[in-house]
């Protein structure tokens, strides 16, 4: 701990120091491990993890697999990143236990890990930079129920059930629907990688076998592209809600295709991983979560400067 201390008195030394001490304090090296890159929502998370890194005058880089499916690939993404030995590291988890033992390692070199939009089943990460994933499934529900009458048959479709976003997201619209609305049957909970396509072969199997259902929830961008891409092919009317953002989405929303959508904070999220990490740098004691918050938005609220500012293409 002496050492970690030590290391955080003399970053806020160069941090404070100004301009003369500035290539020092650039050599800083936070590695972001992220759980794709695909998907704009990544992409916005990147932004806001460059911003910060600008105004605090340290490096970072920012990566993930190809798909979010390569929880094996990710693992060596880490690996990789960890034998730089960086000052901190941030980490979004495909698999919330898959890197623990790579997490130990990064805790018995002194790494502060922060752990961003995904956490770990570990106490290891400083903080998890992300959105309440059980609160904004439960208003996805919630939105899904007034707009079926409160009763009917509905289908979930989630990125994964190995990430804890992907847990948290089904469980939080499943307990929403049990607890609240008796009178709403959960026909199908399907997993398709947070891919397009094979999201929109999985609704189009939904739909099949289920013709009376009334909405479908897509629990993340490309969850949510799949089922609005699967409902269009089979030429059937039902409430469509999404997660996240994306040109996609926001034109299947403004046109009524898609019902709404909740959206999280991506550049909130990735300000919030990098300034976390300078503050475990300076040995500065942090919460163990770190919530970044979320909203809904409609056809209705989706030209808000509010909701505006916290939606990307």
């Amino acid at each position: 701990m002496l050492k970690k201390h030590l290391f955080g008195v003399a970053l806020g030394a160069l941090m404070a120091a100004g301009s003369s001490a500035g290539a020092r304090a650039e050599d800083v090296y936070i590695p972001l491990v992220s759980k794709g890159f695909q998907h704009q929502f990544w992409q916005a998370v990147k932004v806001g993890a460059e911003q910060a890194a600008k105004a605090a005058n340290v490096k970072i880089t920012f990566e993930g697999p190809e798909t979010e499916a390569m929880v094996d690939k990710q693992i060596d993404m880490l690996s990789a990143a960890l034998a730089k030995k960086p000052q901190a590291i941030g980490f979004a988890a495909l698999d919330s236990k898959a890197a623990i033992p790579l997490l130990k390692k990064a805790d018995a070199a002194k790494i502060p890990v922060i752990a961003f939009d995904s956490g770990v089943d570990s106490d290891i990460p400083l903080t998890t930079c992300t959105t309440d994933n059980l609160a904004a499934a439960g208003l996805a529900a919630d939105k899904m129920a007034d707009m079926i009458g409160d009763a009917g048959d509905v289908a979930v479709l989630v990125h994964d059930q190995t990430s804890r976003t992907g847990i948290d997201r089904r469980d939080g619209f499943l307990k929403r629907i049990k607890d609240k609305h008796p009178n709403i049957k959960i026909v199908s909970v399907q997993y398709g990688g947070g891919d397009q396509l094979k999201s929109t072969e999985i609704t189009k199997s939904i739909l099949q076998a289920n013709p009376n259902i009334k909405g479908i929830f897509g629990a993340n961008e490309g969850s949510a592209i799949g089922v609005l891409n699967g409902v269009k092919e089979m030429k059937k009317k039902i409430v469509v809600i999404g997660y996240d953002s994306g040109k996609q989405q926001k034109a299947a929303i403004t046109s009524g295709e898609m019902a709404g959508a909740i959206t999280q904070n991506p550049i909130g999220i990735g300000s919030c991983t990098v300034d976390a990490a300078v503050k475990a740098l300076k040995g500065e004691k942090l919460p163990k979560v770190t919530d970044t918050g979320f909203y809904w938005y409609d056809k209705s609220n989706i030209t808000d400067p509010k909701i505006a500012a916290v939606l990307y293409d």
